[in-house]
C-alpha cells in the first residue's frame, strides 16, 4: 500500500496540448536559427576581416552543426510526447 503511493508520487504531470505545441515550436525553429545566426557572424566577420565569403561559409557550416546537435539533444529529450 505504501509502495503504491510513492509511485504516485513520482509519476510524471500529463502535459496540457499547448505546452506540447509549444514543445514541437521551438524544436522546428532550432535549425534555421541556428543557420541564420552562423550566417550573421560569417557574413559581419567578412565585412570586418575582409575575407570574401570563406567565414559565411564556415560559420554557416558551424550553424548547421550546432542546429542539429541542440535539434538532436531535444529531440531525445522530448521523444515521449
Amino acid at each position: 500500500m505504501i509502495k503504491w503511493g510513492f509511485q504516485m508520487l513520482k509519476k510524471k504531470p500529463s502535459r496540457t496540448n499547448y505546452s506540447k505545441i509549444a514543445v514541437v515550436s521551438s524544436l522546428a525553429l532550432l535549425l534555421p536559427s541556428s543557420i541564420i545566426v552562423g550566417l550573421f557572424f560569417g557574413y559581419m566577420l567578412d565585412k570586418w576581416l575582409g575575407t570574401s565569403p570563406w567565414m559565411t561559409i564556415l560559420f554557416f557550416f558551424l550553424g548547421t552543426a550546432s542546429g542539429l546537435i541542440s535539434l538532436l539533444r531535444g529531440l531525445n529529450r522530448h521523444k515521449d510526447i
